[in-house]
């Protein structure tokens, strides 16, 4: 799709503007705003279903406040395409995710309209009710506007942010984007009940409209013809919205079509008049505008891609469901993205050994580590940068019982076209500290599948596997190692080079140029970063040089800790080469490697130039 013309769009400079349209112009410029929305997304990649839906939506909050006056927050970020667009950024969107270009969720340095830079869920309630606090506390008469849904609110975060701004009365309106859908549909309590409201005979008299538009969304459809069978598990009791959000303290109001422009600002203008927190429910289309995205109920609903054949997250999805064949107390655990962490075959085949429990990490990782105790082997598969939110349920309670819980880290090291808050590079430095957890990170397509089994065989802690987004190497049988040994790829005399999971690909690349130069390596994979194998230790501490590569941190990170127990074993000299302590921003992936001199010519120059340095 080429990008289409906007005539009206490009006469946006900022909110204000929007105030002198009328509503049959606003209905064109919301055309315009999906076209480009689709057109880029096609090209550049990113989230196309929740903003399609959250147009008309944007628009009624621009022209009812005064950003940036007021805050507007989304929850999540992903949402935020139309706000960029009409806060002043229309000519920078053909660079959305591209190097330097914008970033696919809001940025404060990119605009003032910008107030958080949000990508993980559930946070904005916090936030608005710190923002509330502040402004009142100044003095100033300025708005706060959360835009919650797309899943959020099934974190925990965000209901301990509803009961606080209810206690509090802070002056917080809260915009219940409802759009059934987190990654994939939203699985909780809250959730249901706003289906339930939906299909009563009061919503029916009252917003027969929005109800139209709720049925129209496949799942919910589909759920509400089935009665929500296939969530019972999930849901013990039906609670209504109004109950819910007044038992905190909050004001209900609605549901309102969220694709009604005059309604939406009718509402808006009434909530901002009033003091005290409020929840305008509103109920949207998520891919509204765009076929594919209006009926495909997953892919389309997050973005364009797709989990590739031949790529790490296929590996662990086929030998997941292998597994789950002949391991009947196998279960796995996601956090509402079942299609893009390779659960969802195994979910296809066993519906009732699969559990998504929505955006809430924690609470994942503390059930897995019950389902252990009770003798189930609970997989949890979950992004790098998303795990490390439950950091402390790993620690103190997974590890510290010794609960056999498989942690599948999907997207670990530095990520690219998402950015600083999806780079996984904290995963390694952290688990590593984790007493008796074991860490794989494996370097071909083969070793996944070796490592998900010896994962299996660990009963006594539980193990983590971390594999990139970048597609893996090929392997052959004897290119696969095995258990928790350490695999010598190449024998040499002078340096030792150790690429930790998909580094070992450009290890082996840099001892190939500094054997050209007369300078002979060994090259070593370790495949368990913990605990290190001694073999490994033990050889590396024969050579005068060893240099160490790992996709993640640097500092606290696998490198150092071969620093630590080569230093015990010999006098090698341990150069470790990683990821500075910073929020990298986005990329393309082997780009941003070579600007922290991690690729093949960056380890040469490591080698020679410390090589250089022990002559002199």
């Amino acid at each position: 799709m080429t990008l289409p013309d906007t005539p009206l769009l490009e006469t946006i400079r900022g909110p204000a503007d929007l105030r002198a349209l009328g509503y049959e112009e606003l209905e064109e410029l919301s055309t315009e705003i999906r076209h480009l929305i689709v057109a880029t997304v096609t090209r550049n990649g990113g989230h196309l279903g929740s903003n399609l839906g959250i147009v008309e939506l944007t628009l009624a909050l621009h022209r009812v406040f005064r950003s940036p006056h007021d805050a507007i927050l989304f929850d999540t970020g992903h949402q935020a395409y139309p706000h960029k667009l009409l806060t002043g950024r229309r000519r920078q969107f053909a660079t959305l995710r591209l190097p330097d270009g914008m970033s696919g969720y809001p940025s404060r340095a990119e605009s003032e309209h910008d107030w958080i830079e949000n990508s993980h869920a559930s946070t904005a309630l916090s936030y608005s009710h710190g923002l509330a606090a502040a402004f009142q506390a100044g003095g100033d008469d300025r708005q706060v506007v959360a835009v919650v849904g797309d899943g959020s609110l099934t974190g925990g975060m965000a209901l301990e942010g509803l009961n606080n701004i209810g206690h509090s009365g802070a002056d917080v309106t809260i915009v219940l984007n409802d759009n059934g859908r987190s990654y994939a549909p939203t699985i909780s309590r809250l959730s249901e009940s706003l289906i339930k409201l939906r299909t009563t005979n009061v919503y029916e008299r009252g917003q027969g409209v929005a109800r139209s538009i709720a049925e129209s969304i496949p799942w919910v459809a589909d759920l509400v013809s089935r009665g929500i069978d296939a969530t019972e598990v999930a849901i013990r009791q039906m609670w209504e919205p109004p109950q819910i959000f007044e038992q905190f303290g909050i004001r209900y109001f609605g549901p309102f079509n969220g694709h009604d422009l005059p309604e939406l600002e009718r509402i808006l203008k009434n909530v901002r008049a009033m003091s005290g927190p409020t929840v305008v429910h509103v109920i949207t289309q998520k891919g509204r505008g765009y076929a594919p995205a209006e009926n495909d109920p997953i892919k389309a609903m997050h973005d364009l891609s797709s989990i590739k054949e031949g790529s790490y997250t296929s590996a662990f999805a086929d030998h997941l469901l292998a597994l789950a064949d002949r391991h009947p107390e196998l279960v796995a655990i996601t956090a509402a993205m079942p299609d893009s962490t390779g659960v969802l075959p195994f979910q296809n085949r066993y519906p009732d050994r699969v559990f998504d429990v929505g955006i809430a990490e924690q609470h994942a990782v503390a059930m897995a580590t019950g389902m252990a105790m009770g003798g189930l082997r609970p997989v949890v598969a979950i992004y790098s940068t998303f795990l490390t939110r439950a950091l402390d349920q790993i620690n103190l309670d997974t590890a510290l019982h010794g609960c056999p819980v498989i942690f599948c880290l999907d997207r670990a090291g530095i990520t690219g076209d998402d950015g600083a808050s999806h780079h996984g590079l904290l995963d390694m430095v952290l688990l590593s500290k984790i007493p008796g957890m074991t860490i794989f990170a494996p370097s071909s397509y083969e070793e996944l599948p070796v490592m998900l089994d010896t994962a299996m065989e660990i009963t006594s802690g539980p193990s983590a596997i971390r594999w990139p987004k970048t597609p893996p190497l090929r392997a052959s049988i004897d290119e696969v190692g095995s258990g928790l040994s350490a695999r010598r790829v190449r024998e040499g005399s002078d340096v030792c080079l150790i690429g930790i999971g998909k580094m070992l690909e450009t290890a082996c690349e840099a001892a190939d140029l500094l054997e050209l130069e007369g300078i002979s390596c060994s090259v070593w994979d370790p495949r368990v970063v913990k605990p290190l194998d001694p073999v490994m230790i033990a050889d590396a501490a024969q050579h005068g040089l060893v240099v160490t590569v790992e996709d993640g941190l640097r500092a606290g990170g696998i490198g150092q800790a071969i620093r630590d127990q080569v230093d015990g074993a010999g006098s090698a000299k341990v150069v470790t080469i990683g990821l500075p302590t910073a929020h990298l921003p986005h990329g393309k992936i082997d780009e941003i490697l070579a600007r922290y001199r991690m690729d093949a010519s960056g380890i040469v120059s490591a080698v020679k130039q410390h090589q250089h340095a022990a002559v002199l």
